[in-house]
């Protein structure tokens, strides 16, 4: 859409006015945030390479720099993490160099990435395969200029647990996609919703304009989101206004389908640990359900191998096997772990130095086969049951001094 700024069409200006009052309705339930209700903080740096060969007009993309970043990760309608939910991701940019001083606002929604869906909203499960964009152009000196996330990389587990490592990309709106820079958030170690407001009209990027009909169509709305809370419809006996009840609930949006998740502290180091997990014929000895190893892969633990092994006891034994999909030696090491005809789970095990001993925290969930029809309550159930058993287990064996 190209509307001249001075023209800004009566529909937009209507459009505004009812996600307004939409915005107004909302409050009464969520005074605080009428939609992103729960976010996660993070915090990181922007790398921006530059448009040395084809400038986007729009200054602080075409420049080379680092800038310091404050970030929310939140899910728009505020739905259980087990359904899918308009995905947001807010930053509030530092920009370095010569850029004029102040902060730069930008907002990021799940969308689609290809004409037409880069403009239109896309609900997502997770993080995981999404695609990100700001849905409504800049004006730059050369015309309209859409703005683009995607995901290179995710900690294990969830967002609050590593670095989320994402492309920063810019389009004109039916253009294609060019790579401009490198985006690293990663939470505090106490991870926390932020208090930042952010207001991506008031603080623009170096070089970038919103359009009158982007401020016509967001601008009612954000003040409506910012406005004080009205008052509650209800009365309190004698007839005096009630005052809205604010919520407690503070659950962090973690960006990922949940695995069950279960940690435990070892007095053992973690150097001790992973001699554990890296000898995969110990493997029977701790893992919960694990029953006898057929056969270990020479290149185990490294990305690829397998660990054959046998599920269930004698005389219903199932021979199937595991297989490395990432490794990161003495800290993590993550699994695709078979058991047909139940089907396939994958399974995250992390290690984090403590003092003289280290956290051991293992993430998994069902990812194929009957296992995953089983409702998610349950299965998370039964799997941190497990996996607390194998966690001590694991202890015992560190201590004990396997695998040296």
């Amino acid at each position: 859409m190209t509307q001249h700024p001075g023209g800004a069409p009566a529909a937009t200006r209507s459009a505004g006015q009812a996600f307004a009052a939409l915005f107004r309705l909302l409050k009464v339930a969520r005074p605080e945030r009428p939609i992103h209700p729960h976010g996660l903080g993070l915090s990181g740096e922007l790398t921006r390479t530059g448009n040395p060969a084809a400038p986007s007009g729009i200054d602080w993309l075409d420049e080379a720099g680092v800038d310091a970043v404050e970030a929310r990760f939140s899910r728009s309608v505020g739905l259980p993490q087990t359904l899918p939910d308009i995905l947001g991701l807010a930053l509030r940019v530092t920009p370095s160099g010569d850029a004029p001083p102040g902060p730069a606002d930008v907002l990021f929604a799940s969308t689609g990435w290809r004409v037409p869906g880069r403009f239109l909203l896309r609900p997502r499960l997770d993080v995981a395969g999404a695609t990100m964009t700001t849905l409504m152009p800049y004006r730059g000196r050369q015309g309209a200029v859409l703005l683009g996330l995607r995901t290179r990389s995710l900690p294990p587990g969830s967002l609050a647990s590593g670095e989320w490592v994402l492309g920063l990309h810019w389009a004109t709106p039916s253009g294609r996609w060019r790579e401009c820079g490198e985006l690293r958030l990663h939470a505090g170690p106490h991870p926390t919703d932020t208090p930042l407001r952010f207001d991506p009209l008031g603080n623009q990027p170096p070089g970038a304009q919103a359009y009158a009909w982007t401020r016509l169509l967001r601008k009612p709305s954000y003040r409506a989101a910012q406005r004080a809370a009205p008052p509650a419809v209800g009365h309190r006996a004698g007839g005096q206004p009630e005052r809205p009840k604010q919520s407690t609930a503070s659950t962090p949006a973690t960006g990922r389908n949940a695995m069950s998740t279960v940690s435990q502290h070892f007095s053992s180091p973690a150097g001790d640990v992973w001699r554990v997990i890296a000898d995969g014929w110990l493997y029977s000895g701790w893992v919960v359900g694990a029953s006898r190893i057929r056969d270990v892969d020479a290149e185990w633990p490294n990305v690829g191998s397998r660990l054959h092994h046998s599920v269930g006891a004698w005389p219903l034994v199932i021979d199937d096997s595991s297989r490395v999909t990432a490794v990161e030696p003495g800290r993590s090491l993550e699994l695709v772990a078979r058991g047909w005809p139940m089907g396939e789970a994958k399974v995250e095990i992390t290690l984090e130095e403590m003092g003289d001993g280290c956290r051991v925290t293992i993430a998994e969930d069902a990812i194929r086969g009957p296992g995953k029809l089983v409702p998610k309550v349950l299965r998370n159930a039964a799997i941190s049951a497990r996996n607390r058993e194998t966690l001590r287990r694991l202890e015992l064996m560190a201590a004990g001094g396997a695998g040296k």
